[in-house]
């Protein structure tokens, strides 16, 4: 069996039913995942994968008595594979709700598919502008963020800590430029360069061009935004040019409990003490994330990352919905308003949704530290945004 393929095994129930069930009642809820389980990136699908099955078991495998089945997609890190693994997930596999997607570009891709065919979409990571503002959409939701928030976030603390000129770096592709977008909205200070590099399959991993240019510019900081393996060789060739000291780094969605292991297996001291912005934390103290991160942790060895603590509560929100209507996946309305409540145990804590369908929440500034087993992991220190809306919310006309 294909990973693309993978069927959650321990959703599924030997037994079947003796009756019939009624009109608008399913011996099961399926729900198609659609992330990135081949090429690098997978590092951040599997995160992802693990995360929806350990919902999965806390639920027992079911949502208000029906069977939970989830279909993982590989949408191998292109928008074209993407849209049609979701056309298969809702054309062929019929699935009631669509969810996952990391890449901004993908989900752009795949959205009509789902929302054209009177479905759910749930993002639990992408948040591209479009469909947070004039692209919204009632069947729309997402459990992070819209791309700008977190990097508006990080503009904040530049502010705060006194940062008045700044070098940034991204990729080059729909959510690199919203990155780039949202911390030149709210810093203050100069952006005396900026360098989006090639992104993609081919993805460019040697920087050394490119901090020559920053070291040279006397920025005060650097700020980069790079996901998954292109992070990692990043922060190591940032370590080796030696600027940590003369010039820091800021970052959002880069350093994480997927590339943290890795920086201190390899020593790459550079990291700690960098601070990065986020809504959600593995020290964030509440119930559902002290749950959450304990069993991913007792399973699997390792912190989970934000990644997974979105893929998680998307789970528990389309959990949230079936209870609400006793099951009933017929009731879109019911569902739809059973959704916009929110009301589940978040590992964020308690949040609310906006008009467009995208939460409204805290974000935080975070370190990098050593816990007390010797881990490196992040840490909260400060509430930067609380109960923060996103900017392209007031162009939706929901």
């Amino acid at each position: 069996m294909t990973k693309n393929r993978q069927f959650l095994a321990a959703t599924l129930v030997a037994a079947t039913l003796a009756s019939v069930p009624a009109t608008g009642f399913a011996d099961s809820v399926k729900i198609g995942f659609v992330t990135t389980l081949t090429t690098p990136a997978s590092v951040i699908g599997e995160d992802m994968q693990n995360a929806v099955n350990l919902a999965v078991e806390h639920l027992g495998g079911k949502m208000a008595g029906q069977n939970i089945e989830v279909i993982f997609e590989d949408d191998g890190f292109k928008p074209e594979i993407g849209k049609q693994k979701t056309d298969k997930l809702v054309k062929k596999d019929d699935v009631d709700f669509v969810a996952g997607f990391i890449w901004s570009h993908v989900l752009l891709a795949s959205s009509k598919t789902v929302l054209d065919s009177g479905k759910f979409l749930i993002s639990s990571n992408a948040g591209p502008p479009l469909l947070a503002g004039a692209g919204c959409h009632a069947n729309f939701f997402s459990t992070s963020w819209q791309n700008d928030q977190t990097p508006m976030a990080m503009g904040e603390v530049l502010n705060t800590q006194g940062v008045k000129s700044l070098y940034v770096m991204a990729p080059n592709y729909a959510a690199g430029k919203d990155m780039v977008a949202g911390v030149e909205r709210t810093f203050k200070g100069k952006i005396v360069g900026q360098d989006l590099t090639k992104w993609g399959k081919d993805k460019q991993l040697d920087f050394s061009a490119e901090l020559a240019k920053a070291k040279a510019s006397g920025a005060d900081g650097l700020f980069i935004f790079y996901p998954g393996s292109a992070g990692g060789a990043f922060i190591k060739q940032y370590q080796q040019a030696g600027l940590r000291d003369s010039l820091p780094l800021y970052s959002v969605f880069t350093v994480d409990s997927l590339s943290l292991p890795k920086f201190q297996a390899a020593n790459i001291e550079g990291v700690m003490g960098s601070s990065s912005t986020m809504f959600w934390a593995p020290d964030l103290d509440n119930p559902a994330n002290h749950k959450f991160v304990s069993a991913f942790k007792a399973k699997h060895g390792s912190y989970p990352s934000f990644y997974a603590a979105q893929s998680y509560d998307t789970i528990m929100l389309i959990n949230s919905a079936l209870q609400a209507t006793g099951g009933n996946l017929d009731d879109q309305d019911a569902l739809r308003a059973a959704m916009e409540k929110a009301d589940y145990d978040s590992v964020r804590g308690r949040y609310s949704y906006g008009n467009n369908h995208l939460p409204v929440q805290n974000f935080y500034l975070r370190k990098v530290v050593v816990d007390a087993d010797g881990n490196w992991t992040t840490s909260i220190v400060s509430i930067i945004y609380e109960n923060h809306q996103d900017t392209y919310a007031s162009e939706c006309a929901l």
